[in-house]
């Protein structure tokens, strides 16, 4: 079963349902399954794919406000035109970004210390978008991105993305500390490309920078959850092992004050479970049922 296609489908019919309910202003893409994509109200107060108090906490902060002006690559192709000019990444309903930071932007989040237990200590620094900068054999640096560093934990945050990308092997042989932290032969690869890049490559940055790192997929993604532990399998650092962590947004969400739960029930099918591997049927909080009926 193609996991990351029925969980877009899902959250497009759940987000058409839901601006339609709450009257906001969006559109959707051209082809067979469009995708909802929100933007701003014309005075700018509020944003479709936003809880309003996390979008007001991002406009306020001008590092996070940058965040919202990342192009979407194929806006221009996917999209009807729009006054803005341009659509942005964050504005679609399925962007994974957009998810993380309406979580750890609202300010409930933040005076209550529901996610310390995710960052290691109380009302860390959030930085989105962050440089890791992972040292390279040729004594330079690279340019990875990583979806939000807290503190000293790197987090990286996926949703109906289809895999963690692959990339030749001379890629990651460049990188200076490749062979000091993977044992390479039994990392999942073909016989040109090493698979789940992002996630050796984040793995680098967590053990340059010395942090911890998270990743946090769904629930009703069994595919990521299993590439995740595949690569962690091949850290040979034990140490570095015990700071490589996974979360789902349904574990998230148990940690959530009511109305954001609420918010990523209607909008994301995303309910609080109990366990890594829940049953992943979801009866809707009245919006829509789930697409998945997957056991495992």
């Amino acid at each position: 079963m193609n996991f990351a296609a029925a969980l877009r489908r899902e959250l497009a019919e759940r987000a058409r349902l839901y601006a339609q309910a709450e009257q906001l202003p969006h559109c959707l893409s051209y082809g067979e399954s469009p995708i909802p994509c929100f933007e701003p109200f014309s005075d700018g107060s509020l944003h479709g794919n936003f809880l309003p108090a996390s979008y007001k906490a991002i406009q306020a902060n001008p590092e996070w406000r940058r965040r919202l002006m990342k192009v979407h690559t194929l806006g221009r192709r996917s999209f009807p035109a729009t006054d803005r000019g341009r659509w942005m990444e964050l504005d679609t309903c399925t962007s994974s970004d957009a998810l993380l930071m309406n979580i750890f932007c609202h300010p409930s989040v933040s005076r209550r210390g529901a996610l310390n237990n995710l960052t290691a200590s109380d009302r860390v620094p959030l930085r989105f978008g962050y440089r890791a900068r992972v040292p390279l054999l040729s004594g330079g640096l690279d340019r990875t991105e990583i979806d939000l560093k807290a503190g000293n934990t790197l987090m990286e945050a996926k949703l109906t993305e289809s895999d963690f990308q692959a990339c030749p092997k001379r890629t990651l042989d460049a990188y200076r500390d490749f062979h000091a932290v993977f044992d390479f032969r039994r990392l999942p690869q073909t016989a040109d490309r090493f698979l789940s890049y992002q996630l050796i490559r984040n793995v680098l940055a967590a053990y340059s920078l010395n942090c911890s790192f998270r990743v946090v997929v769904d629930a009703r993604r069994p595919d990521l959850i299993d590439a995740w532990y595949e690569v962690v399998s091949c850290v040979d650092p034990f140490e570095l092992r015990t700071e490589l962590k996974i979360s789902t947004w349904q574990e998230i969400a148990r940690m959530l004050p009511a109305t954001m739960q609420k918010f990523l029930g209607d909008k994301y099918g995303i309910f609080g479970g109990n366990s890594l591997f829940p049953n992943f049927t979801f009866a809707g909080s009245g919006v829509v049922k789930s697409a998945l009926s997957v056991q495992l």
